[in-house]
């Protein structure tokens, strides 16, 4: 089976470079999976879960956006920020939850909505991948 050569990259640094089986990314139409000789595209990645397969082992990381690249020789995943379900601060994750919901609660003037959701997705998104893949 061919492989299709990924490079994963974060504000901090370069996370990944290696030849995995398949690459399964959220897009804003949906969960896609990318095989070797996949079409170019260029896709965001939102907030959700993405993983990737090497000899029938699944590494999957908590993902808050991004965007993926697929070209010919190599696919680019550029990530905002992303864990592996071991690597998530629960209490954090939880704390960022209670305070995103009591923000958006409070429905004052001052607070910048949309912020607050994209905080209270990232949180949820965090408890989720801890919780059911750790």
């Amino acid at each position: 089976m061919a492989r299709l050569h990924l490079v994963i990259l974060t504000p901090r640094s370069k996370t990944f470079e290696g030849d995995v089986d398949v690459l399964n990314v959220p897009t804003k139409t949906g969960q896609i999976g990318i095989l070797a000789d996949h079409y170019p595209l260029i896709a965001t990645i939102p907030t959700g879960i993405f993983h990737y397969v090497i000899d029938n082992v699944t590494t999957l990381y908590a993902i808050s956006g991004g965007v993926v690249s697929v070209q010919k020789e190599k696919t680019i995943l550029l990530a905002e920020a992303m864990e592996r379900p071991e690597e998530i601060d629960i209490i954090r994750a939880r704390e960022a939850k209670a305070r995103a919901e009591s923000l958006l609660a409070s429905k004052s003037p001052d607070i910048d909505i949309e912020r607050a959701q994209a905080a209270l997705m990232r949180a949820i998104n965090r408890i989720r991948v801890y919780e059911n893949y750790r």
